[in-house]
């Protein structure tokens, strides 16, 4: 019966330490996802208002002939968005398994648990700076141009709301053709196709700072979320051990006392 209780007392500690862990992170989270909302929004706008301006281009007829609608290689390549850590529920397991729809995808990956994963030099998705979205926007542009793949896409998590995230990919490229919705255009100099040519990396890089801050904004959602539940289950199960304790020590004290009675009768 010592035994028994000695266990139960130690394991409620070991309980007790892994809520005060999953409090300190859920916190740490929840401070994060203020500035991670703003600043998706803030590039949520960025990445919008390009894409207007693409969007008529792209409903140009002279744009047609684009070597960025007019794909010429083969294969397809991915820039895939995962987190730097991991306890955030199923965030990166729902990324890295849409990843592999696209068995035969080239690989760019972004954040620690991607870059792990395909064995490429870390890239933090938390600290990803515009620079580093300019410099990834151009290297793909340039291959896209030269034959070394014929589609472009991001994969990366769509925030719905603080309790819904979901993973999907984003095709970039090639440019898909769009209708003109019947306003009067804008005059592009020299043409459109040389504006298109000249906007499209800038447009890309627009997107995957875009795509990478609403990750995050998702990351740090689902690991509030997973460690929010991670402490009620610790403080359930602490509840039922100090029960077992509390019931093991009365039953200890029982049985000293029926052993006290018992023996002062001899």
């Amino acid at each position: 019966m010592g035994a028994d209780i000695k266990s139960l007392r130690i394991r409620i500690r070991s309980v007790d330490s892994t809520l005060h862990l999953t409090k300190a992170m859920g916190l740490v989270a929840a401070s994060k996802i203020r500035r991670a909302t703003r600043d998706m929004g803030r590039t949520r706008e960025y990445a919008a208002a390009m894409d207007d301006v693409v969007s008529v281009l792209r409903a140009s007829p002279e744009c047609e002939r684009s070597p960025y609608m007019q794909p010429s290689g083969e294969g397809t390549r991915l820039i895939v968005i995962a987190g730097d850590r991991g306890l955030a529920g199923g965030y990166n397991a729902n990324v890295f398994r849409l990843a592999a729809t696209e068995p035969d995808a080239e690989v760019t990956a972004i954040g620690k648990r991607a870059c792990e994963r395909w064995g490429q030099p870390v890239v933090s998705s938390e600290r990803f700076t515009a620079d580093q979205a300019r410099e990834i926007a151009d290297r793909m542009c340039r291959d896209f141009l030269d034959g070394k793949f014929s589609r472009l896409g991001i994969l990366f998590t769509r925030y719905r709301s603080m309790m819904s995230q979901e993973a999907s990919i984003l095709w970039v490229l090639p440019l898909e053709k769009a209708e003109s919705n019947g306003k009067t255009e804008p005059i592009f100099e020299p043409d459109e196709q040389t504006v298109l040519n000249a906007a499209v990396p800038t447009y890309v890089s627009g997107l995957i700072s875009a795509c990478i801050r609403e990750s995050f904004a998702c990351e740090v959602a689902a690991r509030r979320m997973a460690m929010d539940s991670a402490g009620k289950n610790a403080q359930e199960m602490i509840d039922r051990l100090q029960l077992q304790y509390n019931r093991a020590r009365q039953n200890s004290i029982t049985q000293e006392i029926t052993e006290i009675v018992a023996g002062s009768g001899l």
